[in-house]
C-alpha cells in the first residue's frame, strides 16, 4: 500500500483510506472489528468517521455507534499508534444539536466527546462534516440560492472554530483540521483567515467524487492543487452504483438502496445509461468495474485520496484490491468520453 503526505498536515497516510460509516446498522461491531482487521492487514492505515454516524439512515439512538466501534477495536487489538483517524463534528441538523451551527464551543465539546468514544487521546484528523451556512453537495446543487449570507458573521464564526482548533492542536487533542463539502468561496475564506492570522490551517476537503460526480473538477481542483489542499474522496462507487449491482434498476435485498430506495438522489433516468457506459469500459479493457472506478480517482491531477466501504468482507477485499492499480490512456480516454456523453446523470 503506498504511503503519501496529507497535504501540509505532516500527516502520512495510505493511499485508500477505510470508510466505517456503516459500522452500527448494516454492519455490527464483529463485522466493523473484521473489516478493521482486514484493511490494516492490507496496509489501510487511515480511518475515517463521524460522530454522526452510522447512516442508513442517520437515526438519533444510533449517533456516536461507528465511532465507538472504532474505539473498541483499539481498545481490543491496541496500536493506536498504527492508525490515522479521521472523524467529524455534525453540521446543523442529523440529530446531533439539531439546529445549532458549529461554534467554537461546540467544537471542542464534540471533539471531547469523540475521543471518548474512540478510546484515544487525540484524532489525527478533525473535520468539520458541512458549512454552517449549507453548500451544494447532497444534490442540494439543483435548488442551491447563496443568499442571505453575511460575509462578517461567516468571517467571526470561521475565525471562532480555528481559535478553537488551535487550542485543541496546542492540548494535543487533534492534530490537525480538515473540511468536508465546502464550497470553493468556503475554503479559500478558511485557508486565508488561516494564513493571516496564523491560525491553524484546513489539510484536506472531504468531498463526494467519482466517475458520476465530478463537481471537483474546475474550480475546486485548482484550488486543491495550488494550495495543496487533499480530496478525500467519499462516495467513489457512487453509493454502490458504480458497482453495477443496480443495474438494470433493481434493488438487492441486503443492499443500500432496500434501504434508501434513491440513493440520497442518485436513481435518476440518466444515471443507468451512465453507469451502463462505465460498466462497458470495464469490460472492454479486462477490468473489474469496483477497481477501475477507485482508480480513476487516484488518476486526478490534484491529490485524492479514496475512500472505500463495504457492508460484506468480500466486496472489501475487492475495493482494497484497487491499491496500485494503474489505468492505461486508453482506459482514461475511454472513460473520458463516457463523461462528455453523461456528464451530469443525478
Amino acid at each position: 500500500m503506498k504511503m503519501i503526505p496529507l497535504g501540509r498536515s505532516g500527516l502520512t497516510v495510505s493511499e485508500l483510506c477505510l470508510g466505517t460509516m456503516t459500522w452500527g446498522s448494516q454492519n455490527t461491531e464483529a463485522e466493523g472489528h473484521v473489516q478493521a482487521d482486514l484493511a490494516l492487514d492490507r496496509g489501510i492505515t487511515f480511518w475515517d468517521t463521524a460522530e454522526m454516524y452510522p447512516v442508513n439512515p442517520v437515526r438519533a439512538e444510533t449517533v456516536g455507534v461507528s465511532e465507538e466501534i472504532v474505539g473498541s477495536w483499539i481498545k481490543a487489538r491496541g496500536g493506536r499508534d498504527r492508525l490515522v483517524i479521521a472523524t467529524k463534528i455534525t453540521g446543523t441538523g442529523q440529530h446531533v444539536r439539531p439546529g445549532q451551527p458549529i461554534t467554537g464551543t461546540s467544537l471542542r465539546e464534540a471533539a471531547e466527546a469523540s475521543l471518548r468514544r474512540l478510546n484515544t487521546d487525540y484524532i489525527d484528523l478533525y473535520q468539520l462534516h458541512w458549512p454552517n451556512r449549507g453548500s451544494y453537495h447532497f444534490r442540494q446543487n439543483w435548488s442551491y440560492a447563496p443568499t442571505g449570507i453575511d460575509r462578517t458573521a461567516e468571517t467571526a464564526a470561521m475565525t471562532d472554530i480555528l481559535t478553537a482548533a488551535q487550542s485543541l492542536i496546542a492540548e494535543g487533542k487533534i492534530r490537525a483540521i480538515g473540511l468536508s463539502n465546502e464550497t470553493v468561496w468556503g475554503t479559500a475564506r478558511w485557508l486565508h483567515l488561516a494564513d493571516t492570522l496564523g491560525l491553524p490551517r484546513m489539510v484536506s476537503a472531504q468531498n463526494e467524487y467519482s466517475l458520476l460526480c465530478r463537481q471537483f473538477d474546475t474550480d475546486h481542483a485548482e484550488l486543491s492543487l495550488i494550495e495543496d489542499l487533499p480530496l478525500l474522496a467519499y462516495s467513489t462507487l457512487a453509493a454502490g452504483l458504480l458497482s453495477g449491482k443496480y443495474a438494470g434498476d433493481v434493488t438487492p435485498s441486503d443492499s443500500r438502496r432496500a434501504r434508501v430506495p434513491d440513493l440520497g438522489g442518485r436513481i435518476t433516468p440518466q444515471v443507468f445509461p451512465a453507469v451502463a457506459a462505465c460498466l462497458a469500459v470495464a469490460a472492454d479493457h479486462g477490468l473489474d468495474p469496483v477497481q477501475m472506478a477507485i482508480a480513476f480517482c487516484r488518476t486526478r491531477p490534484f491529490t485524492t485520496i479514496p475512500i472505500i466501504g463495504a457492508t460484506r468482507l468480500a466486496d472489501l477485499a475487492t475495493c482494497i484490491g484497487a491499491a496500485g492499480l494503474n489505468l492505461s490512456p486508453e482506459v482514461l480516454d475511454d472513460l473520458n468520453e463516457v463523461y462528455r456523453l453523461h456528464p451530469r446523470p443525478f
